[in-house]
């Protein structure tokens, strides 16, 4: 989801004031290993633990409930958490570690419960847009599509710790540096947006 709806406006600008720059994106959930150099730096949604590497931590991306405003006219917008179990829900077909944590939390989103599964983000970001239901997605995505509603705003808010690590020899390399400088920037402006974003009619 990053890769493909965050990074590339970041990366185009970077691009821009430095042409030389060949950027070379690989999108995957897993856990790249930066010691051994399958990547120069690295996006991730968890605390990197390898002693041997710059990490600095650019905020939480906050996720939230949404749905298109065409499902909500159809089938009603909820009030409340136990209201979803009436609705159509969207999410993950496999669980891991996060997605555990989160059925603890909000157990309406098991698996049986879901109407659409997909482990992909995009897929299900691609479901709330179509209007099939009610889904997670990250609430400064969201709201950049006017017909994307949030919904339970205050009953549902997670945040996904983000960081951007690289492996330390990499330090005194410019190219790195200035690349690692610019994803710090141009996530952190990412995140802040929806500290920005007005309360509209819509966020339910």
């Amino acid at each position: 989801m990053i890769g493909v709806e965050v990074l590339p406006p970041i990366l185009a600008t970077l691009r821009s004031e430095h042409p030389e720059l060949i950027i070379e994106l690989v999108l995957s959930n897993k856990v790249d290993d930066l010691l051994h150099r399958e990547a120069d730096i690295a996006v991730r949604m968890l605390r990197p633990t390898q002693d041997a590497l710059v990490a600095r931590r650019v905020g939480g991306i906050e996720l939230g409930l949404h749905a298109h405003e065409r499902y909500l006219v159809a089938h009603g917008t909820p009030k409340s958490i136990d209201e979803l179990s009436y609705h159509a829900l969207i999410g993950f077909d496999h669980e891991n570690a996060y997605i555990r944590r989160l059925l603890d939390q909000f157990p309406m989103f098991s698996r049986a419960a879901l109407a659409f599964r997909a482990d992909s983000d995009l897929a299900q970001l691609g479901a709330i847009r179509a209007g099939f239901g009610i889904g997670m997605c990250q609430s400064a995505l969201a709201a950049r599509d006017e017909a994307l509603v949030r919904v339970l705003r205050g009953e549902f808010s997670l945040k996904m710790d983000t960081w951007i690590a690289m492996h330390e020899d990499l330090r005194e390399s410019a190219r790195c540096a200035v690349t690692f400088a610019a994803l710090a920037a141009g996530l952190e402006r990412y995140i802040q947006q929806v500290c920005h974003l007005p309360a509209s009619a819509g966020d339910l």
